[in-house]
């Protein structure tokens, strides 16, 4: 089996690859520049150089593959680069895909897209549209909605370490008492290179998380229990850090944005049932170990 993915030189995308090696596909990715994944440190046996706004090159990367791993989203843009990166892009590769016969689509989107929170901000209306244009594809899908995605390099909770290993003080946004569910970054790899194939996946909504529940404040004294640190918690009210994400939005690479902020005042990021468990049957990295091996 030959998989394209899309997306394979970010954080989560590596680790997806590796995944599906390990688990015999042959894997080619796109990637916008030439050699973007031999510097992101992968060995893959194809690369086809694109864009999701380029629909030619979509048409030439898809061409011969069985199975599209979808990883591409943005977080900070104008509202039309979320329309042409993520909307009007995962159309047309769906539309590639579809015309070079592709046995099964799957697709990243995001745990809280509904379309009750379509309109909250541009990332969950993207990532709704990436998804209602899967499932009326016509392909044999699967649609992972993946909580915090927490690794050992990359994502957020080494910069949650390090706040804690170094800082007097840890500070929270808002009250603290919205719930997330982290998953391990290779516990969702291993969820996308089983879902390419597996028959009990076909055409399901899948929504991932980890063993473990808990809110903003139990996170930190988890990080804290972990490095046998004794931290003071100050919590900082959403309005300041709101005023403060609208300068970092500027910056090349935004610590956190506005509608980072948004999506975490909305309420919590958990799992709503246990579809994913049961259909795959996957071990998952409790979260006391995944802050392990982010220290």
């Amino acid at each position: 089996m030959r998989v394209l993915v899309t997306g394979a030189t970010g954080f989560i995308g590596p680790k997806i690859v590796q995944a599906l090696q390990a688990s015999g596909r042959s894997v080619r990715v796109l990637e916008r520049t030439a050699g973007a994944w031999q510097r992101a440190g992968l060995a893959c046996e194809e690369a086809a150089q694109g864009d999701m706004t380029d629909v030619a090159s979509l048409r030439r990367a898809v061409g011969g593959c069985d199975a599209v791993v979808h990883l591409v989203s943005i977080i900070v843009g104008r509202p039309d680069d979320f329309e042409r990166i993520m909307s009007r892009g995962t159309r047309d590769l769906v539309e590639a895909a579809r015309a070079a016969g592709v046995q099964r689509f799957v697709l990243m989107s995001a745990l809280g897209t509904a379309s009750e929170t379509r309109d909250l901000v541009h990332y969950y209306g993207a990532k709704w549209e990436m998804e209602q244009a899967v499932q009326a594809s016509g392909l044999e899908h699967v649609i992972f909605r993946p909580s915090f995605v927490f690794g050992r390099n990359g994502g957020v909770l080494p910069t949650f370490v390090r706040q804690v290993r170094w800082s007097p003080v840890t500070t929270v946004i808002g009250p603290g008492s919205q719930r997330l569910q982290p998953i391990w970054v290779e516990d969702v790899a291993d969820y996308f290179a089983r879902a390419v194939d597996l028959p009990e996946a076909a055409n399901r909504t899948f929504e991932l998380g980890g063993p473990d529940q808990v809110t903003w404040n139990e996170l930190y004294d988890r990080i804290r229990n972990v490095l046998g640190k004794s931290r003071t918690t100050i919590h900082l009210p959403l309005g300041l850090v709101r005023a403060a994400a609208t300068l970092a939005e500027r910056l090349p690479r935004a610590p956190i944005t506005r509608d980072q902020l948004t999506m975490l005042a909305h309420g919590d990021n958990v799992v709503s049932n246990d579809d994913a468990i049961e259909t795959f049957g996957l071990p998952l990295v409790p979260l006391d170990e995944q802050i392990r091996r982010a220290s």
